[in-house]
């Protein structure tokens, strides 16, 4: 059987012959494990922001009573016809253009057929052949602290963007031993983002995904709340070696969540790798996530290819779209302009981090960091409204110490009783040398906890200013050499024990002040004391 043209183009990424594969490992035996290199492909499942559904006027309130929110149409009664929702495929060209795809001005429904419960047509409009968008690329920055030293820079090709319907939610009651049918999700407006396989691993995909969340969320595409599965991952997955064609993949489906997403391609790797390794052959299939025990599960064997019928959608004409940039452009009635469309494009994420990494100096980590969430990158431009603040200290107090408190309480920056303007003024005290980082610390919790007196105020209450007289630390820090006789002569018998020394030296005058003390001149005086001939 003829597979149709987008199946043919995502087989030729994963083509190779099952059986070659599995005899050159089985007729090769080796007692050293071959090295296998990880291809991962990703298909996104987007929920667009829409207050109705793809094809009909019902709402798509997010949590209402089961089977409340269902029309004729979801219901597949006869004789109801589909009609497209304009505002849908407004997103749909955005996010493409977003995402560098060329936008299709002719694209074309079609009915993708199968039985399950929650269908009630029996069949899925969607988009096949001729999508409404194709031929894009993404690039992100790949980095976790935990795993990388610096972030690097990383790009996959997009295959497609297709609009489609989603299908209703089948609820397995195990215990009555039934299934239950909601259809409020039925009708919900769909794209799926196809990507090229062009991942290594699951930090990879994890990137791609925020990225992507990112670049939706400032769209207003969706929200992407995996956690209400507006956003869901379909994993392929498979390993070969260097130089040889891919090897045979397993998709995994319905990924609810980053680390979701992470552990499945991780376990997946392993295993296949395993299977390999022993001279079995990784058979082409569906499998799910079991996040309880951290591991995939098979649902069911793809060696057979299974047959949707697809057709054209008979009751929607294709869609047309003209592009107004374009010389020599006809404007056809009722339709979208493409170029309207481009002009209404936000500036994109990648763009925000370039701009604050020149106008603030700052990193490409904390860049990174800062644009996250919409929500904390404003935070920090409104601090940094005041030019004359010190863009590594706010990032360090903002990124650092008050992200800190807010995990703590499990609190959001959009609802941080930290005002920015408030926050600005403990920069200016600690920039201006009022206040040590210690005290800061303290500060910040003491506002946190809703001490409704300004920062400057409650320095002056608790006493916390930074004591720089000379006379003073000269005082304190001869009271201190003269208690710790044993690390003097540490210093000045051992010089790999130098810094260390120096570090207990000062850790000792932030004790006797309560961190008050001047950390640059306590440590100047220090080091005038202990090597007098070097002044």
């Amino acid at each position: 059987m003829k597979l149709p043209v987008t199946c043919q183009v995502m087989r030729s990424f994963w083509s190779m012959t099952h059986r070659s594969y599995s005899l050159a490992v089985k007729t090769k035996p080796s007692v050293k494990r071959k090295v296998w290199q990880p291809v991962i492909g990703l298909e996104i499942h987007v929920q667009i922001s829409s207050e109705s559904k793809i094809f009909s006027r019902i709402p798509t309130k997010y949590g209402a009573p089961p089977n409340s929110q269902v029309g004729v149409f979801e219901a597949a009664h006869p004789g109801t016809l589909p009609v497209l929702n304009k505002k849908c495929v407004e997103i749909a060209v955005k996010t493409a253009l977003a995402l560098g795809c060329t936008v299709n001005k002719v694209s074309r429904f079609d009915r993708k057929h199968y039985f399950y419960p929650d269908l009630p047509a029996g069949y899925q409009i969607t988009q096949l052949d001729h999508p409404i968008a194709s031929r894009g690329h993404l690039e992100f920055h790949v980095y976790n602290s935990a795993v990388h030293k610096k972030p690097y820079r990383h790009g996959v090709d997009i295959v497609q963007i297709q609009l489609e319907e989603d299908s209703g939610k089948s609820l397995h009651d195990s215990e009555n031993h039934r299934c239950l049918v909601d259809l409020n999700r039925a009708g919900q407006p769909l794209m799926e983002i196809v990507f090229a396989p062009g991942l290594h691993n699951g930090e990879e995909a994890a990137a791609l995904i925020k990225e992507l969340i990112l670049i939706l969320t400032r769209l207003g595409a969706s929200n992407c709340l995996m956690e209400e599965g507006s956003l869901r991952v379909d994993a392929n997955i498979s390993v070969h070696q260097k130089g040889e064609p891919f090897g045979t993949r397993t998709e995994v489906k319905n990924l609810n969540s980053i680390r979701a997403v992470v552990k499945a391609i991780e376990f997946e790797i392993e295993r296949q790798t395993e299977i390999l390794n022993s001279g079995g052959r990784v058979v082409n299939e569906t499998r799910s996530f079991d996040a309880d025990k951290k591991e995939t599960v098979s649902m069911r064997d793809k060696e057979v290819v299974q047959d949707y019928r697809f057709m054209p959608e008979p009751n929607l004409p294709p869609l047309r779209l003209y592009d107004s940039d374009e010389p020599g452009y006809k404007k056809i009635e009722g339709s979208l302009d493409i170029a309207t469309i481009r002009a209404s494009i936000p500036e994109l994420p990648d763009a925000t981090r370039e701009r604050i990494m020149t106008i603030y100096k700052i990193p490409l980590v904390q860049a990174i960091t800062l644009t996250s969430h919409e929500g904390l990158l404003h935070y920090f431009e409104e601090v940094m409204e005041d030019t004359s603040r010190n863009s590594t200290l706010v990032c360090n107090l903002l990124l650092i110490d008050l992200l800190a408190l807010l995990y703590e309480k499990d609190l959001h920056i959009n609802v941080c009783p930290i005002t920015p303007k408030v926050f600005g003024e403990i920069v200016d005290l600690q920039q201006s040398g009022t206040i040590a980082h210690q005290n800061t610390l303290r500060l910040l919790k003491e506002l946190f906890e809703g001490n409704e007196c300004s920062p400057a105020e409650i320095v002056e209450a608790n006493k916390w200013q930074t004591i720089s007289d000379p006379d003073v630390l000269e005082e304190l820090c001869n009271q201190i050499l003269s208690e710790n006789e044993k690390l003097v002569k540490k210093y000045h018998t051992n010089s790999k024990k130098k810094v260390r020394v120096m570090n207990n030296l000062m850790a000792a005058a932030r004790v006797a002040t309560d961190g008050r003390a001047k950390p640059a001149l306590v440590k100047q005086i220090f080091h005038r004391k202990l090597e007098p001939s070097k002044e």
